[in-house]
C-alpha cells in the first residue's frame, strides 16, 4: 500500500479499487467508492500545492458551494473531497443554473480570504504577465505575434482604466464551465480550483461564457449573458457593468496567462497536444482586442 492510499484509509473505508480520473504533471486525481459513498483524491505537486489549503478555506465559509472536505494535508498538497454531485455538463449546461449559481459564486468572491500561497496574477501585475507571454513559445502565426505585440501598450493602458473602478483583488477560479459546476440536491458546488489565482474578479466568466457559447451554441449577442452578467454583478454593487465587460476583454489576455504558465511544467513531447486547445484560447483573445 503506498502512502496515498494509506492516508486516505485513515479517513474513509474504501470498497473498491481506486480509478485514476487524470493525471497531469501539476495535479493526479482519483475517484474511490467507499462505506459513505464516492469521494475523491487529488494530490498536487509543488506548484498547485496552494489547492489544499484554498479549499478547505472555502468550504469552511460557504459549505454548500463546495464539496464537502474529508481530509485535508495542505503540507504534502492532498486533498480529500466527497462527491459534488451531478455536473452542469450531464444536465446540457443549461444557463439557468449558472443564473443561480453565478450570484452565489460573486459573494464568494467579494468576502472570501485569499491564501497567500495562490499565485499572484492581480491586474497590477497583468502587463508585466503580458509580457512574459511575450516572451513564450506560443501556437501562433508570425502574423499573430505581431498583433499580440502590437497590443501590449493598449493593453496596459486598458489595465489602468480597469483599475480606476477600484474593484479588490479576488479569488478567480480561472475554470469555470460546465465540468467543474455540479448540481448536488438543491446545492450547486464549485469543484476543482486548481488553476485559481488572486487576481481581477470579472475575469472568472471569460470561461464561463465561452463555454456558453460554444457548448451551447449561444451567440455573443444572446440576450442570457446581459442576464448572467447582471445577476453576478448583484454582490458587488450597481454601475459596475462597463467595468464587468471591460474585464472580459482583457480577461480573455489574462485567462492566456495561467495557460502559458502550465505550459512551462510539460515536458517537450506533452507540449504539440496542449498547444491545440491553448491555440483556441489565445485566438479568442485576439479576436477580441
Amino acid at each position: 500500500m503506498d502512502r496515498e492510499e494509506e492516508w486516505i484509509r485513515a479517513h474513509v473505508e474504501p470498497t473498491g479499487p481506486k480509478e485514476v480520473v487524470r493525471e497531469r504533471v501539476w495535479a493526479t486525481t482519483w475517484r474511490l467508492p467507499t462505506t459513505e459513498g464516492v469521494v475523491w483524491f487529488k494530490a498536487s505537486a509543488a506548484t498547485h500545492r496552494f489547492e489544499a489549503e484554498l479549499v478547505p478555506l472555502l468550504a469552511a465559509g460557504w459549505p454548500d458551494l463546495l464539496p464537502r472536505v474529508v481530509a485535508e494535508d495542505a503540507e504534502r498538497g492532498w486533498l480529500l473531497l466527497s462527491d459534488a454531485g451531478t455536473p452542469f455538463e450531464t444536465l446540457g449546461n443549461p444557463p439557468e443554473l449558472w443564473l443561480k449559481l453565478l450570484p452565489a459564486y460573486g459573494e464568494l468572491q467579494r468576502d472570501a480570504t485569499v491564501p497567500d500561497t495562490v499565485p499572484d496574477r492581480t491586474l497590477g501585475r497583468w502587463p508585466e504577465l503580458y509580457n512574459d507571454l511575450l516572451n513564450s513559445e506560443l501556437p501562433l502565426t508570425t502574423s499573430e505575434v505581431t498583433q499580440l505585440r502590437r497590443f501590449a501598450t493598449r493593453f496596459a493602458e486598458l489595465c489602468e482604466e480597469l483599475a480606476a473602478y477600484g474593484l479588490p483583488a479576488a479569488i478567480q477560479h480561472d475554470d469555470l464551465h460546465h465540468r467543474n459546476a455540479y448540481v448536488d440536491g438543491r446545492r450547486l458546488r464549485i469543484i476543482d480550483w486548481g488553476d485559481s489565482s488572486r487576481s481581477h474578479p470579472f475575469a472568472s466568466l471569460v470561461v464561463t461564457f465561452r463555454f456558453l457559447e460554444e457548448r451551447n451554441g449561444l451567440p455573443p449577442d444572446d440576450p442570457w449573458f446581459a442576464t448572467l452578467r447582471d445577476a453576478y454583478l448583484e454582490p458587488w454593487g450597481a454601475g459596475l457593468t462597463d467595468a464587468f465587460n471591460l474585464a472580459q476583454r482583457l480577461g480573455r489576455f489574462a485567462h492566456t496567462f495561467g495557460w502559458a504558465a502550465l505550459r512551462r511544467l510539460l515536458p517537450e513531447g506533452a507540449r504539440p497536444a496542449y498547444d491545440i486547445p491553448f491555440q483556441v484560447v489565445l485566438r479568442r483573445a485576439l479576436a477580441h482586442p
